[in-house]
């Protein structure tokens, strides 16, 4: 089975090749290492998946190969360049796509908005066209718990309407389920959304909280807390979100079992056990052994009050079962934010 999987230098998209990599998938992994954040922490989890480059100048177009697993290997493309991602498909024949790169971010959307559009709109864009022109048969992409945007009720079912997005991100990946739908149903792509709820743990992205925290508290400096404490999010360890990714793309939607007979899938994928943000802080305090100078301040653009997974879809459809608690996720977070594995610390 021959997969890409997009956004391979990301959170998510590093550990993910990694899992497949170590079963045997034979797996090409992209993305352009763009700074949206620290490039250091890019480079570092490509490092860890066994490819480096002299001062980490990774050439775009150059392919190279895992020097931990020679079923592996990694390019530097850019989604929205269509023809360099025409050829690549064109030269390889996936089986199965996991597009994983976009723009990241709710609160970066708010003042870089074309980043979102060429990225999430015109690079996703691109991947459909591929998958359609070079006939891959099953496409898994990432949406985000985000969709669900004012949405009061919970926790999140997938059934929920998600109409009412507060954040041009947001609006973005509500976009991308809508396309994806259109092109099941055009050209019998299978397609599947995954609403990805908050990720942590070792290698995490440094524009999220659980990375803002312990560098501040390492560092002495104050930690700002939105809404003065009172929000609530549905916290998932990376190695659960990777294993349950996985079982998505082992198991393509069989249309005649889809409404109207469209191959489409939509889970969320989360922990399904929601953590008061200042427990989460707490938490993150005693795996330092110090506690964070705190920042409180209003709520801000963007941001929602609280987020809770329903997975009882995916658990049903796809065996999955988040197995790691919070204590003991922390714990290995702050164990690897403090070695020297970690490139910014």
């Amino acid at each position: 089975m021959k997969i890409l999987v997009t956004g391979a230098a990301g959170f998510i998209g590093f550990k993910i090749l990694q899992m497949l990599a170590i079963r045997g998938d034979e797996v090409v992994g992209l993305d352009n290492i763009n700074d949206y954040y620290d490039q250091r922490l890019k480079y570092g989890r490509l490092r860890e998946n066994g490819f480096a480059e002299p001062n980490d100048e990774f050439e775009f177009g150059k392919m190279l190969t895992s020097s931990k697993w020679d079923n592996c290997r990694f390019v530097r493309m850019d989604i929205s360049d269509k023809d360099s991602l025409d050829a690549l498909f064109a030269k390889e024949n996936f089986h199965k796509v996991l597009n994983l790169a976009a723009q990241a971010g709710v609160r970066y959307s708010i003042t870089n908005p074309y980043a979102y559009m060429q990225s999430n709109m015109v690079g996703f864009l691109n991947i459909l066209e591929a998958c359609r022109n070079y006939k891959v048969p099953y496409l898994v992409y990432a949406s985000s718990s985000s969709v669900y945007g004012l949405n009061s009720k919970v926790p999140y079912s997938e059934d929920d309407k998600v109409d009412s997005p507060v954040s041009l991100y947001a609006a973005s990946k509500k976009s991308n389920e809508l396309m994806a739908h259109a092109y099941a149903k055009l050209y019998g792509i299978a397609m599947t959304g995954l609403r990805y709820f908050t990720v942590y743990g070792p290698w995490g992205r440094p524009d999220m909280s659980p990375m803002l925290f312990a560098r501040a508290i390492s560092k002495g400096d104050s930690i700002k807390v939105f809404n003065n404490g009172d929000m609530i999010r549905d916290f998932t360890y990376i190695d659960d979100i990777a294993e349950g990714s996985v079982h998505v793309l082992d198991r393509i939607p069989d249309a005649s079992r889809c409404p109207d007979g469209v191959p489409y899938k939509i889970y969320n994928i989360g922990c399904s056990h929601p953590v008061k943000l200042m427990d989460f802080i707490a938490e993150i305090e005693s795996a330092y052994g110090c506690e964070a100078k705190k920042e409180f301040l209003p709520m801000q653009p963007g941001d929602v009050y609280q987020t809770n997974a329903d997975t009882s879809k995916l658990e049903q459809q796809c065996d999955y079962k988040p197995h790691w608690s919070l204590h003991d996720g922390i714990a290995q977070f702050m164990e690897w934010y403090k070695s020297e594995q970690n490139p910014l610390r």
